[in-house]
């Protein structure tokens, strides 16, 4: 029965391309590395017609300038109003004036109400940054992995080998990054890159979209890899 689980669990995971994230970045098993960046939003609409077109001059440039890939991704979120409650609770507890106590209750009751019948929603937007190893280093990674898999001892060149794509890599990465964040900035637009909780959290979610909504992911820290 353990073997079942252990095998069922193995094939699971076989299905996802990420092999781990470190870093602030996702290593996908194929080689390749990832950055999220995790933007802020504008109000298009209530921008003049001028700042509209400057706002889209200034994004049809970002991509101009773009040589790579990127990917925009949008998820939606559910609000946790837990700690919004809390400060409302806490500020309540320091109001002196009746009329104004009774108006800061009222208000944490209204809410209440209306996150019991209705979910409120967030939406948050990321830019996904790639950064993938040469053809000939995959033929290559290719060839060794199937090397491995007749000598699956690992190696200290072996080590030294993945540390260094990896640090290829990440140079590569770090440059792009910081070309996406200037070009957004440009836009009007605030990026920031996800660190590694985030990252974990953010596919977490993906993944598991109903469980993540009642079931955090905690310290990652107080977790074993098997």
């Amino acid at each position: 029965m353990k073997n079942n689980k252990k095998n069922q669990r193995k094939s699971t995971q076989s299905f996802l391309p990420i092999g781990e994230i470190k870093n602030d970045c996702v290593v996908l098993k194929e080689g390749g590395i990832r950055a999220v960046l995790k933007v802020s939003t504008i109000n298009f609409n209530l921008k003049s017609e001028e700042e509209q077109l400057s706002t889209l001059s200034s994004y049809q440039q970002f991509l101009n300038t773009l040589n790579f890939p990127i990917q925009i991704a949008v998820q939606s979120r559910k609000v946790d109003l837990a700690s919004y409650f809390r400060k409302i609770e806490e500020r309540e507890s320091e109001i002196e004036n009746p009329l104004l106590k009774s108006q800061a209750h009222d208000y944490k009751e209204y809410i209440e109400k209306i996150s019991e019948y209705a979910d409120i929603m967030e939406k948050r937007f990321y830019v996904v940054v790639p950064s993938d190893p040469s053809r000939r280093a995959v033929k290559q990674n290719f060839l060794s992995q199937l090397f491995e898999r007749l000598s699956p001892e690992d190696s200290l060149a072996k080590v030294k080998v993945r540390y260094l794509e990896f640090k290829s890599l990440r140079k590569t990465l770090a440059d792009r990054v910081s070309l996406v964040e200037g070009g957004l900035v440009r836009c009007g637009l605030r990026a920031t890159q996800l660190t590694n909780e985030e990252l974990i959290d953010l596919y977490y979610r993906s993944y598991n979209p109903a469980i993540s909504q009642f079931e955090k992911v905690g310290n990652v820290r107080n977790y074993t890899i098997i």
